[in-house]
């Protein structure tokens, strides 16, 4: 079914019943992307991370880094395979959160005011996924 053929959600007709079922599984993977990354990331340099959480004023860095490599990928793939989505997304809506205002909070350094927006775009679309799950294509959807 071509996406123009979509009929949109209204109070009166409920929710879009003909999308692909393609779309939300892209759509969880385009997410993910960068928590997998970030992950990765974060693996293959431990030590600078953890310097850099240090240097944000965070409490306990060496269990924040694990935190985060924990969230990043192991909630990353988990949102790819659809399996617990809408709790995996919300957890990464708060982690989002935590990340702007942990390290993108002076607002005045263009960079930190970008990637500070940037969060807050990725939880807004995280909390898209925590209102209309995973979709057809997903663990949840087999369960």
């Amino acid at each position: 079914m071509a996406i123009s053929t979509l009929r949109l959600s209204n109070a009166a007709s409920g929710p879009v019943s003909n999308q692909p079922a393609i779309v939300p599984l892209v759509g969880r993977i385009l997410i993910a992307a960068i928590f997998l990354l970030s992950g990765a990331s974060k693996i293959a340099a431990p030590a600078g991370t953890i310097d850099y959480i240090r240097a944000a004023g965070l409490p306990a860095p060496t269990l924040a880094y694990a935190i985060a490599v924990a969230t990043e990928l192991g909630a990353g793939l988990l949102l790819v395979l659809g399996y617990r989505t809408r709790i995996v997304a919300a957890w990464l809506t708060l982690f989002t959160f935590a990340a702007a205002f942990g390290f993108h909070h002076d607002l005045a350094d263009q960079n930190q005011f970008i990637h500070f927006f940037k969060n807050v775009a990725m939880a807004g679309g995280l909390l898209q996924v925590v209102a209309f799950g995973g979709g057809r294509l997903s663990l949840d959807a087999r369960r």
